[in-house]
């Protein structure tokens, strides 16, 4: 894929709109995050098809933009001790500890070294999520008759990502869907494991999704509205 690129000058709401072609996709598609504008599409659609497109939804964007920038950033909050922590299902209860070294789990307690709560918190997160995150994708895999075409399934961080497959088969799951309730956690292994039979977003694709998780729209609702506070 080209990088995003914005020939003509295009803008909604006094953003610019970035323009990514890629000659592997197959729609063009929209995508609005906090002052930023994408519109992704295949290489061969003329930039008047385009900006007919834009036009089309230039209110859906320009309404999204607003709402983006009525939102106030929270500054994540310092871990406590006694705050619970959604895990897996699970809710562990955080204890930071002054003389630890290394974060440990202790039935439904987790002990953190006090001294850096935040980077252990993180990296045991990273490691306990791994096996789980595996053995979830390899099932969903497994449903859709893809298995021989995954390869890895990784615990990663990818900004505005909360997943991800590449064209070998490596699928890529955000550390902080560990504290999203199970169901969602469950539609994003999900979605990236429909990857590995069509890497894209056309109607074939969500029709794997839809027949495995037939109630698929309200997780991906949920992400979207509720996301943010993982």
């Amino acid at each position: 894929m080209s990088g995003a690129t914005n020939p003509n000058g295009w803008q909604v709401a006094g953003i610019p709109v970035l323009v990514k072609r890629s000659d592997r996709r197959r729609t063009v598609a929209l995508q609005v995050k906090p002052g930023e504008v994408t519109l992704y599409a295949p290489v061969r659609v003329p930039d008047t098809k385009l900006l007919e497109i834009l036009n089309a939804r230039r209110d859906w964007v320009a309404g999204h933009l607003a709402q983006y920038a009525r939102m106030v950033p929270a500054a994540p909050p310092s871990l406590t001790g006694g705050q619970p922590l959604p895990f897996l299902g699970d809710t562990l209860t955080l204890c930071l500890d002054p003389a630890a070294t290394r974060p440990e789990r202790r039935g439904d307690t987790l002990h953190l070294p006090a001294a850096h709560a935040d980077a252990a918190l993180e990296a045991w997160t990273r490691h306990a999520a791994h096996e789980p995150y595996r053995a979830l994708v390899a099932g969903y895999a497994t449903q859709l008759g893809a298995q021989h075409r995954l390869r890895r399934v990784l615990v990663a961080e990818a900004k505005g990502r909360w997943g991800s497959c590449t064209a070998s088969g490596d699928i890529r799951l955000h550390w902080r869907l560990t504290r999203a309730p199970l169901p969602v956690l469950h539609y994003v292994a999900l979605h990236e494991a429909a990857h590995l039979l069509e890497l894209n977003h056309s109607p074939r694709y969500w029709a794997h999704v839809a027949r495995v998780m037939p109630d698929w729209q309200a997780h991906r609702a949920w992400l979207r509205t509720h996301g943010h506070t993982l």
